[in-house]
């Protein structure tokens, strides 16, 4: 059997295209291991949404050659001085944010009919609207925190905004609605910050979450992956911020030390459980298919309520989703094998459908 024509994007127009750029590298090296199974053709998105191919997965370096996505028989991608081109078997989108986890991709992916890793169109939208994916999650049962949303060009009341904070219960936290990675979020413990908090993540976003904070919250993880009926779930993670009042964008990436990975959690036994069943009907009713990570926060009494869910989590070797599941025993690299051949297996099914009378 041949070797398929793997196609590895990263890197994209987002804010966590950094982030992206090296969960690729991991993806990348995992399966370019496998010669017999893939050639892995590593293409990089710049900020600004151009196409280059590289020689092996990283920044971009001068040496890249510049593509484009092409609507041709039998070719996906091109090199524009024509020098080159490809038709990819499958595309493994490594890609987190907006313009890239938020459903657009996975769009543009389907009009060039090529198989790709990971949730759909429909799956990834929800799964990004912080808003939408609570409601989803509440008709599943999970338990979610109160919360208000505002927009951008739209009055809103500020002092009735105020007056919710302090009934419900300061901290709230202030955050932009389809954004991932802590960025444009502030924690608000005096309602005089609020107005400022809310201006500052309206930079990022044109929807803006005001939710019910945790104080000191633990912040439990589980990962997802399967498809329908053969959805599994992982081990329950726990990832502890050690610099600053909660898991922002610095604690994340930046500051040395900033947090620590606990995997699995200290949970009672029953409670993960539960959990685990939370993400896996919360993954179900988004329509899932492929990974997904499913967020928790959990306060000092034990009570848990869903945060968000990502339907493209970070992929490095110490990134949560890989931890997770090598904690129940799996081997990452046989759930990469595993996401690719559920990815040809949908889009063989959707070949079978009619598009016309």
């Amino acid at each position: 059997m041949l070797a398929l024509n793997l196609v590895v994007l990263y890197g994209g127009k987002s804010t966590e295209h950094e982030v992206s750029v090296h969960s690729a590298q991991t993806v990348c090296r995992l399966l370019a291991q496998q010669k017999d199974k893939y050639t892995v053709y590593p293409v990089f998105i710049s900020k600004e949404g151009y196409w280059f191919l590289q020689s092996s997965c990283g920044p971009q370096t001068p040496a890249d050659l510049p593509i484009t996505p092409v609507l041709r028989p039998g070719v996906h991608l091109a090199a524009l001085d024509g020098s080159w081109s490809l038709r990819a078997d499958v595309v493994f989108p490594v890609l987190h944010g907006t313009n890239c986890e938020d459903g657009t991709m996975q769009g543009f992916l389907e009009t060039l009919q090529v198989p790709y890793v990971g949730c759909g169109v429909l799956a990834s939208a929800i799964g990004m609207d912080k808003e939408i994916a609570k409601l989803i999650a509440r008709e599943t049962g999970a338990p979610v925190l109160p919360y208000r949303v505002v927009s951008k060009g739209k009055a809103y009341d500020q002092k009735e905004l105020e007056n919710w904070a302090v009934q419900t219960g300061l901290p709230v936290f202030v955050k932009p609605v389809r954004l991932g990675s802590s960025v444009g979020v502030r924690k608000v413990k005096d309602v005089s910050q609020l107005n400022d908090a809310v201006k500052f993540a309206l930079r990022f976003d044109t929807d803006v979450m005001i939710e019910k904070g945790v104080d000191h919250a633990r912040e439990i993880f589980c990962a997802i992956y399967g498809d329908g009926e053969t959805v599994k779930s992982s081990a329950c993670g726990e990832l502890r911020h050690l610099a600053g009042e909660f898991f922002d964008y610095e604690a994340k990436y930046i500051t040395a030390g900033g947090c620590e990975t606990k995997v699995p959690a200290d949970l009672p036994e029953q409670t993960a459980q539960k959990m685990r069943q939370d993400s896996e009907r919360i993954f179900r009713a988004l329509r899932g298919s492929g990974l997904a990570r499913v967020d928790f926060l959990m306060d000092k009494n034990g009570a848990y309520y869903f945060s968000e869910i990502n339907t493209l989590p970070g992929m490095s070797e110490t990134s949560l989703f890989p931890q997770l599941f090598e904690a129940c025993g799996e081997d990452y690299t046989a759930i990469l094998n595993r996401l690719i051949e559920m990815a040809l297996v949908r889009h063989k099914q959707k070949e079978t459908l009619a598009f016309s009378r």
